[in-house]
């Protein structure tokens, strides 16, 4: 149901008197030249949990997969090439089992695409994916199911959002960034002009499925990619948990089942709650709360040449923006070191040669004001769990809070301790 409310409605002249024509109802006047409406659209947003969705919980899949009239429903796989040498027997089962569900047609091959930002730079790329629905006769009751990392849900996402206004999308995280972030979020997009996510959609996934099981060949790198922003949403929205991930940091860093698991199911739930119900789930308003640190890691992805991982940058820059926060705002520096300790512990990199590069780095602000527009609006925060939006940077602080990071990262790997 779509709820209306009618704001600031202006009348015609009193000279102009038109008779009533009740199939307006009764809101509704030719008498009146302005409206402006105000209203809401309905969206789902369902996120499933499994542990093993290629064996025991293929059935959570198939229950998602509804057909819209006698025909079955039409599934399109795409997934991350760099699974098709650690999980590609078990996809080609997955993609078997759907083919013998009566209610499910599970269209052409398995479409790899290669990972990382590389498959969010060419737009070739997305006119392939486009093609491929095309050539398999997509429409906005079939389904694009996509299994990978951040990039490629990003990628598919945005052709799927696209095409026809919008095809069916099902995420499958592969990564821990992806499970504890992305992969409920209600964004798509592809790096245009050499600035990240400028080519891009808000959508919100027919359904969303972490599961434990496709988590156990990701190298330790990109295991402990996630935990960044599992630490971000906690120093935004609650500082039990924050207090819960620093003591756990070191067995998350192991990989330590239950540690992780607990840590990535919070996050999400983190996310999907400020989407769901924080009242601005496609940015409309000027803050972006949830790109906590991110104005400094949006700026060093491009600059490393993506040799840093998004979930890395991420680590830099919540690292900083709490040295910063602790400078400026009421964020005791206990606590601002307690986070920098806390990334690094958990095998996280908390500094980088490129913060050296300041003026450089600066040009983020002015990007990510740029992606929403209006008023520059960056989140810090005061104590974890309390965000603060802020609309101008003190540059000598901020300067001084590189500094310090650096320091902290030259005496960190003096002692011994791994940090990037």
């Amino acid at each position: 149901m779509f709820s209306v409310q009618f704001l600031d409605q202006k009348s015609a002249p009193a000279s102009f008197a038109p008779s009533p024509d009740r199939s307006l109802g009764a809101e509704f006047s030719l008498a009146d030249d302005e409206f402006d409406i105000q209203f809401d659209v309905p969206q789902v947003q369902r996120l499933r949990f499994t542990q093993d969705l290629m064996e025991n919980d293929f059935a959570v899949l198939a229950a998602l997969l509804e057909p819209s009239g006698p025909d079955p429903a039409k599934v399109q796989i795409w997934a991350d090439q760099a699974l098709s040498a650690s999980q590609g027997a078990r996809l080609e089962e997955l993609r078997g089992r759907l083919s013998g569900e009566a209610r499910i047609r599970a269209v052409d091959p398995i479409h790899y695409l290669t990972g990382g930002e590389s498959c969010k730079r060419d737009p070739r790329l997305i006119e392939a994916v486009l093609a491929a629905f095309n050539q398999a006769n997509l429409d906005r009751r079939s389904y694009v199911l996509v299994i990978g990392g951040g990039a490629v849900l990003d990628a598919v996402g945005y052709a799927a959002a696209t095409a026809h206004r919008g095809i069916r999308l099902i995420r499958i995280p592969t990564t821990t960034l992806a499970q504890g972030d992305s992969g409920v979020g209600v964004k798509n997009a592809i790096n245009y002009f050499g600035k990240k996510n400028w080519l891009g959609t808000f959508a919100t996934p027919w359904a969303v499925i972490n599961d434990t099981k496709i988590l156990e060949t990701l190298p330790d790198r990109d295991f402990r990619c996630g935990f960044s922003e599992a630490v971000k949403v906690s120093l935004l929205k609650s500082a039990p948990q924050f207090e819960i991930l620093v003591a756990n940091a070191a067995q998350i860093r192991e990989r330590d089942p239950e540690a992780t698991q607990q840590a990535l199911k919070h996050s999400i739930l983190l996310h999907l709650q400020h989407i769901t119900r924080g009242g601005d789930p496609f940015e409309a308003e000027m803050a972006r709360p949830l790109d906590f640190g991110h104005w400094s890691a949006h700026k060093l992805e491009p600059m490393s040449g993506y040799t840093l991982r998004h979930g890395e940058a991420v680590s830099i820059g919540v690292a900083l923006d709490c040295l910063y926060s602790s400078r400026v705002y009421q964020l005791s520096r206990e606590d601002a070191h307690r986070v920098v300790a806390c990334l690094a512990e958990m095998g996280l990199p908390t500094s980088h040669q490129l913060l050296a590069e300041k003026k450089a780095l600066f040009d983020g602000l002015e990007e990510f004001r740029q992606h929403l527009g209006g008023e520059l609006t960056i989140t810090m925060i005061d104590q974890p769990g309390s965000p603060v939006d802020v609309h101008e940077i003190d540059q000598a602080a901020m300067c001084s809070a590189i500094d310090e990071l650096i320091e902290i990262s030259r005496g960190a790997k003096a002692i011994g301790r791994e940090v990037a």
